[in-house]
């Protein structure tokens, strides 16, 4: 599952930053449907709203519980 539709430049950004907090950029990891901040599996969620969220933020549903 890849993101939500964002601009190559806050693309960028955002793998920047993800890059400097967790050692992995959101873009790598949503590729290879793991989460950005733990590096686990992301692909069960509860509900459409959470699967929704992962193309956002990149997290899986352990760490959207953790955050949320």
């Amino acid at each position: 599952m890849t993101g939500s539709e964002k601009s190559p430049e806050m693309i960028k950004v955002l793998d920047d930053i993800t890059q400097k907090m967790f050692g992995r950029t959101r873009t790598g990891s949503q590729e290879k449907n793991l989460c950005v901040m733990c590096g686990g599996p992301a692909d069960a969620f509860k509900d459409a709203l959470s699967k929704k969220e992962y193309g956002i933020s990149g997290m899986c549903q352990k760490c959207q519980d953790e955050i949320w």
